[in-house]
């Protein structure tokens, strides 16, 4: 038995209501916390978990509103619009168990799923859930991974309300705080049910249906009190139970904690008790409303309790975060995990908190700002000492998974303080990603914490510790906020090697969502601060990722040079991981010079350092690298093949960026090898995941990837608007070589369109770019394609020696192209020999 999840799930439940967890909690935890880069999921990438039947458990015992049942049952009827109903009403008064009553008898009427999100607008604490993070858990809930989860509200709402087509599903948004924070989570779809709870009215909420809850008639309050407590009362006893009922206002909340007081002590005498509830002073007044009785009922479930648990309920209130386990809770009060197992447990009997998964509690909203106020009869030394004590247990903890998590090498945090005397066995990547996973919400609930009570090395450190999962898991938007925090926290207290470590971690957030110059930015800052401290490690790092950037906006030979500088410090300081990173990006440099021999044995040497260290990112990496060159040195067997390998490893760490573009590689093979359906298919998949990922770089090349396969399929407005969307998407993040690659393919698409004029101009735009970032691919891409457009034009001299300089190239980097441009100049110079003799002539 449990109390109820919120504060109106006592009503009508033979024991309050217990919620179990569910995908919509989980996502609320995972945006609360935002999200990203690499996840644990099945080598086979196992279609999405959905979590499409939430609701919280109905009983027998639910008394009374059959008038509202009957309104909320009704409101199911066939209709071609939303059905929107707002139950609205004072805290406690069974707002929450009327529409799960309602909801579980429409089960079947709703096949395509009944969902509950909480919006926790009255959580004390807490915040109400922003929409967009409510949408996140909504877009969980049917199966979209949280990597997934568009940055804005709109767009969460827009593809919410595409997957809801076709679909009849209901949907309870509990404890809304206002209609503006409900608007965006409407379905559009026809067939669909929603129940709005709230403490206030909406009459903003266009459409909705309002149906206002007042407290239970007298006679219903104390049939709930009876049927709760399990007791049939005398005739001299009704008396009593009116009076208890009374002084419980009739709110459910209240009557259904006494209730279960007296289940538990069947010896409690009604009209002893009925005296003493009614002496009890009001202590929770302003969260109940003013109502005096759910104060009493709070007071006096507490009273009951042995004094070792009311200090442990005590501490309870002082978590930061929403949730809580026993590991967490040892800490939490300096007990021995099995009493705090068996406390939590008691606790739960007792209906002073929820569990709302396996090991996992939850306060309800009023009892933990109760709690909390409780917590102010102890000193202020104890309450410092056993927020302290969480705090080090998380620190600790995640430090064990961050271990399995971290991709690249960096410094050991500081150790928080002493061991906690338990902590979960963290010993695999699994293990570890699940451990945060669930943890999320009150990892960064105790950051915010810690900044808020000026604990600035615990804030700064726990964000540290997160820095790995959440360039994984994201959001990036919330990675981004802590890590400006923390920087803040680092330059307050002076700590400078802490303050590189959270500039180079907000850098890198910064390149992942397509920023590029605030990422070099925050990049050198970083360098500059571990030059000054002498910080070699921390100095490799920066000049690596930095490199990486510089690689991607065009400016290829200081990219080599700062990867250069970057392999010759690990490789001073013995570490093989970094090593194996500098590698792989001067591989990347070689790559785009044209230089693909040197790229192959960059690349196979990053392959087999990864492969000794047992590092199957690094590895996919590298499996990546050498998969590219062999595409762009014509081997495309082996080129799939390496992409194949690279997905899978991928897909079993998890890493959805990197998926996209494997899948974007695997596209580009099925492209040239002529499978157009294939390689638009994959394509697809790949922009997807990028959109849904919010990686504008990624999206870039997929649009001008599929614009090409649209272009060769001879949808020819489709694969110009495609093109000029990649191309407006590289100018935006800087990267000029995506430009020049966007302009040779719209080049190719204006001379299919029989307009050799505007193709030229592409192709000399390209070219001219190619020749900025030294690309020698692309500028043969664009000299063979001005080339095309001279010979279509007779201008058979500028197209021979075009083309001349076009199969130099390619054959002097070999590319894969090299053969047939080599057999178009030869066919060109047999079709016209004066031409060429004059072109030989002048060369």
């Amino acid at each position: 038995m449990t109390t109820p999840a919120n504060e109106d799930a006592g009503e009508g439940f033979a024991a309050p209501v217990r919620i179990e967890a569910h995908a919509a909690d989980n996502a609320r935890v995972y945006m609360a916390g935002r999200d990203l880069h690499v996840t644990q999921e099945a080598a086979a990438a196992p279609a999405p978990v959905t979590a499409l039947r939430t609701l919280p458990r109905d009983v027998a015992a639910f008394t009374g509103r059959q008038a509202e049942v009957k309104q909320l049952l009704a409101a199911a009827q066939p209709t071609r619009v939303v059905a929107i109903h707002t139950v609205d009403g004072m805290p406690g008064v069974g707002k929450t168990a009327l529409v799960v009553h309602a909801a579980r008898q429409l089960t079947t009427r709703f096949p395509d799923g009944q969902l509950f999100v909480r919006l926790h607008a009255h959580t004390p604490g807490q915040n109400p859930a922003d929409p967009a993070d409510a949408l996140a858990a909504l877009l969980i809930s049917i199966g979209i991974d949280p990597r997934h989860i568009p940055d804005s509200m709109q767009a969460r709402a827009d593809l919410w309300r595409d997957r809801l087509t076709g679909r009849r599903m209901l949907l309870i948004l509990d404890d809304a705080a206002d209609h503006a924070q409900v608007e965006p989570l409407l379905p559009g779809a026809e067939g669909c049910l929603v129940m709005v709870t709230s403490r206030r009215r909406l009459p903003a909420l266009d459409g909705a249906t309002p149906l206002p809850l007042g407290t239970l008639q007298p006679e219903d309050a104390a049939l709930l009190f009876t049927r709760l407590a399990r007791r049939t009362p005398t005739p001299a006893e009704a008396g009593a139970v009116a009076d208890i009922v009374r002084l419980c206002g009739y709110l459910p909340l209240a009557i259904a904690l006494l209730a279960g007081r007296f289940a538990h002590h069947p010896h409690w005498n009604l009209a002893e008790y009925a005296q003493e509830f009614a002496a009890t002073q009001d202590r929770l007044g302003e969260l109940a409303a003013g109502d005096r009785a759910v104060a009493a009922a709070f007071e006096m479930s507490y009273r009951a309790l042995p004094p070792q648990r009311q200090g442990l309920f005590r501490r309870l209130g002082l978590h930061p975060g929403p949730e809580t386990d026993a590991y967490a809770t040892a800490a939490l009060a300096g007990i021995p995990l099995v009493q705090a197992r068996s406390e939590l447990e008691a606790l739960y009997t007792d209906h002073l908190i929820d569990s709302p998964a396996t090991g996992r509690y939850r306060l309800h909203d009023l009892l933990r700002a109760y709690a909390r106020t409780l917590a102010e009869r102890d000193t202020v030394e104890d309450r410092d000492a056993a927020t302290g004590r969480l705090l080090d247990y998380y620190q600790h903890t995640a430090e064990a998974a961050d271990r399995h998590l971290a991709e690249a090498p960096r410094h050991a945090t500081p150790v928080a303080g002493p061991s906690p005397a338990a902590a979960p066995g963290l010993a695999s990547h699994e293990q570890a990603m699940t451990w945060m996973r669930t943890e999320r919400a009150n990892l960064i609930a105790c950051t915010h914490h810690a900044t808020a009570t000026a604990r600035h090395s615990h804030a700064i450190y726990l964000t540290a510790i997160l820095a790995a999962f959440l360039r994984q898991q994201g959001p990036w938007d919330e990675a981004i906020s802590l890590h400006q925090t923390a920087a803040a926290s680092a330059r307050l207290t002076g700590d400078r090697l802490s303050q590189a470590g959270t500039l180079a971690e907000l850098g890198w957030v910064r390149y992942l969502t397509g920023d590029f110059p605030a990422a070099a930015d925050l990049l050198q800052q970083a360098l500059e601060l571990y030059r000054a401290l002498g910080n070699l490690l921390g100095k490799a790092n920066a000049l690596r990722e930095l490199g990486w950037v510089r690689y991607l906006t065009g400016d290829i030979r200081g990219a080599a040079d700062l990867a250069q500088q970057a392999l010759e410090l690990y490789r001073a300081l013995g570490n093989p991981l970094g090593e194996a990173y500098a590698l792989r990006e001067l591989g990347w440099v070689r790559y785009a010079t044209g230089d693909y021999s040197a790229a192959a044995d960059l690349a196979q040497q990053a392959l087999n350092l990864s492969r000794a260290l047992g590092n199957p990112l690094s590895e996919a990496y590298a499996l990546t690298e050498l998969g590219r060159v062999q595409y762009v040195t014509g081997d495309f067997p082996a080129a799939a093949d390496l992409a194949r390998q690279a997905l899978e490893l991928y897909r079993a760490l998890g890493n959805r960026l990197s998926e996209a573009y494997s899948l974007w590689d695997l596209g580009r093979v099925q492209y040239v090898t002529g499978d157009f359906p294939a390689a638009a298919d994959l394509t697809r998949q790949a922009l997807d995941l990028f959109r849904t990922l919010s990686n504008r770089h990624g999206e870039a090349n997929a649009l001008q990837q599929l614009g090409q396969v649209q272009a060769v399929t001879e949808d020819h407005p489709a694969a110009a608007d495609l093109l000029q969307k990649s191309l407006t998407l590289f100018q935006e993040v800087g990267d000029i070589q995506g430009e020049a690659e966007v302009l040779n393919s719209t080049g190719a698409l204006l001379a299919a369109s029989a307009r050799p004029g505007e193709a030229l101009s592409a192709y000399q735009r390209a070219l001219h770019l190619a020749r900025q970032v030294h690309s020698p691919l692309d500028e043969a891409h664009a000299l063979e394609g001005t080339a095309r457009c001279h010979a279509r034009t007779r201008d058979l001299p500028a197209a021979l020696a075009d083309l001349r300089q076009a199969v130099g190239i390619y054959q002097r980097i070999g590319a894969a192209e090299a053969s047939a441009a080599a057999e178009y100049l030869t066919q060109l110079q047999a079709e016209h020999p004066k031409e060429a003799a004059v072109q030989d002539s002048t060369d």
